[in-house]
């Protein structure tokens, strides 16, 4: 800024010319500039004053704002959270094919204590113990008394828990939340949702994790922020998943057996239905792996994939399907099965010593001939056999998304001779899971397509490669159709239902000193409906069944796991929206040449 003198020597000099007095020139100057001056600080003035003003406005409308936001929401009390990495603990749902919950989550409470802040430990922790009974008190007093900082006491609590809790009055008890793993259906499909656990885990949030099962195997999708909570769609049917439960838990206790699977799978998607195993658990109380006994004793044990059995004559119509799709056979070839008949230095023999002289290979289904089987598999040879069986999935676990999946690995002959095709073609020297047996049929029943069984819920039929000709499929189903009408699962037929399968008995092989028990089998019922069209394939296996109900111990197929599946399908049919029709003609009448 220029400065203006106050007694400019221009002036100065021109008012002494005039006569004039110098220094009223001064004091008009000087006026001049005090008011300059003056008009300078009321400007800052005011403009201080319009800041502050502006100022005060905004902190009485922000605070006037905040007032009538906490006047209209509900009453919290305030908590302090400490600083570090945060937790995720949201967690997709899981549901069935029509949206119904299987898996959610539920807000609850972490219990925890510090010792230091604690008044009465002694009472703290007698009270504790009688609200949780399986808590130890004097474990409790140990830590409350001792030098610990922090104590966990229960990662999960109930309502009623918490206020009971609450109402002992100690401040050294406190609340964590978090959320925890709702399955509200409890055991139902148990082995197929596993269970969570908590992974990493701080006082007010803990992140679930999959511990078993789909919450294991799909847990990073589940755990997702990136898909917004969206749910995870299954294949399964509640309604029908319960019906299947119901009637493999009173048929598994009718028949005095120590285990049972079911699978029910559609045939030309892959989709897993239904699929049952019992003993069974509830998944949100799930109990330990046992670390002393059989594996396969503990409930945690999913027989309808993790176990793998010698499924006896259910066998038989996959070496039918390959001789008829090679044009070795058709179904009215004739073959020899009297006795005597040795492969490899061992004979082979017919269920309680038959002899069915010469027969029809429709017959040989029909009346499950070993014999006949046998010759059929010498007739295809072990390379095109293992080929075939291989095809149909029967050399790896299946694909379905469980993480017990993989354990269902098929146990195969360590060296595939013609005594092991023999074998092999009614069912002994191969096992593996019902879920494979499923999958199998389920080619046959389609029209020649090897499938892949599936937990989640797909847009239309998948069919894989093609293993067999349409032709041969077709006449095998109308083999396994006479099976029901004429054979070993006459006990199997359901009226308006038409329905097709084989039985199979498989003795139990001994877990020590090799060789097969005299009075232990699984029994295995298989079977395709509606025969004419067929849509499902049903597959139900019983662990050491025996039918106590007639003069003599049974434990067959067609006494022990037929009626089990026939009352299945009777339940599960309408449930499927298949109608019953009584005017449908027999496939049996369709498929001559």
């Amino acid at each position: 800024m220029i400065r203006t003198p106050l007694r400019p020597l221009a002036r100065i000099l021109e008012a002494r010319q005039k006569g004039e007095n110098p220094d009223a020139i001064e004091r008009e100057n000087l006026r001049i500039r005090h008011e300059q001056m003056r008009d300078t600080a009321r400007v800052r003035a005011e403009g201080r004053l319009l800041v502050l003003g502006v100022a005060f406005f905004c902190a009485f409308a922000i605070t006037g704002a905040r007032m009538a936001t906490l006047a209209a929401s509900e009453p919290a009390e305030p908590r302090a959270h400490t600083q570090g990495a945060s937790i995720v603990s949201s967690r997709a749902d899981i549901v069935d094919r029509k949206g119904r919950i299987l898996a959610t989550n539920m807000d609850t409470y972490s219990l925890y204590a510090h010792p230091q802040q604690m008044i009465e430990p002694e009472r703290a922790a007698q009270a504790l113990a009688g609200i949780f009974p399986d808590l130890d008190e004097a474990r409790l007093l140990r830590d409350f008394t001792g030098n610990r900082k922090f104590v966990w006491v229960r990662k999960k609590l109930s309502p009623e828990q918490k206020q009971a809790v609450h109402d002992i009055g100690e401040p050294g008890l406190l609340f964590g939340p978090r959320e925890m793993r709702l399955y509200p259906n409890g055991t139902l499909a148990a082995h197929v949702m596993g269970g969570t656990r908590f992974g990493q885990e701080g006082v007010h949030s803990a992140e679930v994790v999959g511990s078993a099962g789909i919450e294991r195997y799909f847990d990073a999708l589940l755990r997702d922020p990136a898909r917004e909570g969206a749910p995870l769609a299954l294949s399964l049917d509640l309604t029908v998943q319960a019906a299947v439960e119901r009637v493999l838990a009173s048929g598994m206790m009718l028949m005095n057996a120590k285990g049972a699977a079911a699978v029910l799978m559609d045939v030309h998607t892959g989709e897993v239905v239904s699929i049952a195993s019992l003993p069974t658990f509830d998944p949100n109380d799930r109990p330990m792996p046992p670390v002393t006994g059989s594996p396969a004793d503990s409930p945690l044990f999913n027989r309808a994939v993790q176990g793998v059995y010698e499924l006896g004559s259910t066998f038989k119509i996959f070496t039918a399907a390959q001789a008829m799709d090679l044009g070795l056979v058709a179904p009215e070839t004739q073959i020899d099965t009297k006795p005597p008949m040795r492969v490899g230095g061992f004979n082979i023999g017919e269920f309680r010593n038959k002899n069915y002289g010469t027969l029809s290979i429709e017959e040989i289904i029909i009346h499950s001939s070993n014999r006949g089987t046998a010759k059929l598999a010498l007739q295809i040879g072990n390379e095109r056999q293992q080929d075939f069986l291989r095809k149909l999935g029967f050399f790896e676990p299946t694909p379905v998304e469980i993480t017990e999946a993989q354990g269902g690995q098929p146990l195969l002959p360590k060296t595939w001779t013609d005594l092991s095709s023999v074998t092999i073609s009614y069912g002994h020297g191969l096992s593996s899971s019902p879920l494979h047996l499923a999958a199998g049929y389920s080619a046959i029943a389609n029209g020649g397509y090897a499938v892949k069984p599936t937990l989640l819920r797909q847009p239309g039929p998948q069919y894989g490669p093609r293993v067999m000709s349409e032709r041969a499929a077709e006449r095998s189903r109308v083999m396994l159709r006479k099976v029901v009408t004429e054979g070993t699962a006459s006990f199997g037929e359901v009226k308006g239902y038409q329905v097709g399968g084989k039985t199979g008995t498989a003795d139990k092989p001994r877990e020590r000193g090799g060789g097969y028990y005299d009075d232990k089998v699984i029994a295995t019922f298989a079977t395709i409906f509606p025969a004419h069209a067929p849509e499902y394939v049903l597959v139900v296996t019983l662990d050491e069944p025996v039918d106590t109900m007639g003069e003599k111990p049974r434990r067959t197929a067609g006494w022990t796991a037929v009626p089990v599946a026939a009352e299945m399908i009777g339940r599960i049919a309408p449930l499927l929206g298949l109608r019953p029709d009584y005017g449908v003609p027999d496939p049996i009448h369709l498929a001559s040449d």
